[in-house]
């Protein structure tokens, strides 16, 4: 399982860094054939937002894993002990719960726009909503592989390039 979850975590990176690239070379390409042909390319910010998307939902659940997103832990200070795990045991449990009907939303919302193209390249948008349920359910791998940790010790697992705290106080 510590293999499988190295792997995910490195081609999930990996992904989201290779997408960013993209996506700023692209709009810095845009921007610099605007301003010095007056032309650009037509297709480059339509691309570059449906990009943003999927590194969005793809990057989320990275987000977690280190702890990144904003929570509320008042109510976690106050609760030592075994009141703390099931208060965290309870957070996983909505957490997965919400995931899940998230991503059973998100193919019910690809369904519905699969006929529907973009407007400059012409690509179906379930290709772009593709990222609702592919996210969530990368979240909830996420999730699963980081929930007995967290419910256990109330940590995070640590990374030099992602540190929630150390972002905190910046």
């Amino acid at each position: 399982m510590a293999a499988f979850e190295r792997w995910l975590v490195a081609a999930n990176r990996w992904l989201l860094i290779l997408m960013l690239a993209a996506m700023a070379c692209m709009v810095f390409a845009n921007v610099v054939l605007r301003y010095t042909t007056n032309d650009s390319l037509v297709w480059a910010e339509e691309i570059s937002r449906y990009m943003m998307i999927w590194i969005t939902f793809l990057g989320a659940g990275l987000v977690l894993r280190f702890g990144g997103h904003i929570a509320i832990e008042d109510l976690h200070d106050k609760l030592p002990g075994i009141g703390g795990r099931i208060l965290r045991t309870a957070i996983v449990a909505l957490l997965m719960a919400f995931f899940a009907a998230m991503a059973w939303n998100g193919v019910d919302y690809l369904e519905a726009t699969q006929y529907q193209t973009t407007p400059v390249t012409g690509v179906s948008f379930a290709w772009v909503y593709s990222a609702l349920p592919i996210g969530f359910v990368l979240l909830m791998v996420h999730l699963a592989l980081v929930a007995r940790r967290y419910i256990v010790t109330r940590k995070y697992l640590a990374s030099s390039e992602m540190n929630a705290d150390a972002a905190a106080s910046i």
